[in-house]
């Protein structure tokens, strides 16, 4: 089985351009192995809403490390496998703003699946895919919009997808830094190895 690292990120306001939080939740042989999380300073202002919705704010960040200084950390984790997430090309787009923010390089391509998709495809039956409804649905404990739960449940839903006979491997697609597209799987194994 390929090494999934799913992820999870909170913004400080409706601009979806900085972090406030990440989560992360690493995925071999079947089965979580080791997770992470930690708040992080976004260094912009935060919008009243997003403070409801996360629980975060300016006071709760106010001794927790900036992007860059959080990099030498989570940089390595989101290197080390196929990125996972839920509505992953939202949490994409605010990794590579933030790559961009801070002047942090990433090679241009990289493989990622969404557990929406992967959602859609396995239960179709439901109304929807949100991550809450999911996890309601399969039994999975779930303390929404934390970025550490988030995770968890996104990398607890691949391992019932895979137990439901999903595959995987038929959702995963590439992303492209550059341009912040999703781009077909085949871009990626074209690719040269300066750009993996």
């Amino acid at each position: 089985m390929e090494r999934y690292i799913a992820f999870d990120v909170e913004t400080p306001n409706a601009a979806n351009n900085r972090m406030s939080a990440i989560g992360i939740a690493v995925i071999e042989d079947g089965e979580i192995v080791s997770s992470f999380a930690s708040l992080i300073d976004p260094e912009v202002h935060f919008d009243r809403f997003n403070t409801w919705l996360t629980g975060i704010s300016e006071e709760s960040v106010r001794n927790a490390p900036n992007f860059a200084q959080l990099w030498p950390t989570i940089g390595p984790l989101l290197s080390s496998g196929i990125l996972l997430a839920h509505n992953a090309t939202f949490d994409l787009r605010v990794l590579s703003c933030c790559l961009d923010a801070y002047g942090i390089d990433m090679p241009r391509y990289l493989r990622y699946g969404c557990t929406v998709q992967m959602g859609r495809s396995c239960y179709p039956e439901l109304s929807n895919h949100k991550l809450d409804t999911l996890c309601r649905y399969r039994g999975i404990e779930l303390d929404h919009h934390k970025a550490d739960s988030d995770s968890l449940a996104c990398a607890k839903l691949l391992l019932d997808y895979e137990k439901s006979g999903l595959e995987p491997r038929r959702f995963l697609r590439c992303y492209d830094w550059w341009t912040r597209k999703t781009l077909p799987l085949s871009s990626y194994n074209s690719a040269g190895p300066d750009d993996k």
